[in-house]
């Protein structure tokens, strides 16, 4: 059987992205991407952009508000908590771009066609 997990996802960073340093020395920032939804909904989908991966220099030209193009992978992870256990599904970038406003507007006339 093959099986493929692949995420292409364009939108707007919604908060301020959080880095943070785990006890291994890895950076990873967290990201909140909003999507476009059906409709006109926006749906805010968590982004674990690990440093080694994606590099310092493209997530710290991220801030609120910008366009960006995320190419990642679905990761579900379970942990425990002091409420029990909880899950998470987020995606894993494996390629952040900030999107100018010339890549804005041909993705917007790609994705009406």
């Amino acid at each position: 059987m093959l099986t493929v997990n692949v995420v292409i996802l364009a939108g707007t960073v919604a908060a301020d992205p959080v880095t943070r340093r785990m006890p291994s020395g890895d950076e990873v920032t967290e990201l909140r991407i909003s999507v476009p939804e059906t409709g006109r909904r926006l749906l805010p989908l968590p982004v674990a952009a690990w440093h080694a991966t994606v590099g310092r220099a493209a997530v710290d030209a991220i801030a609120k508000g910008d366009s960006v193009l995320v190419h990642g992978q679905l990761v579900r992870r379970f942990y425990r908590s002091g409420a029990g256990a909880r899950s998470l599904t987020e995606v894993v970038a494996t390629g952040l771009r900030r999107l100018e406003e010339g890549d804005r507007k041909e993705n917007e006339v790609s994705a009406q066609a």
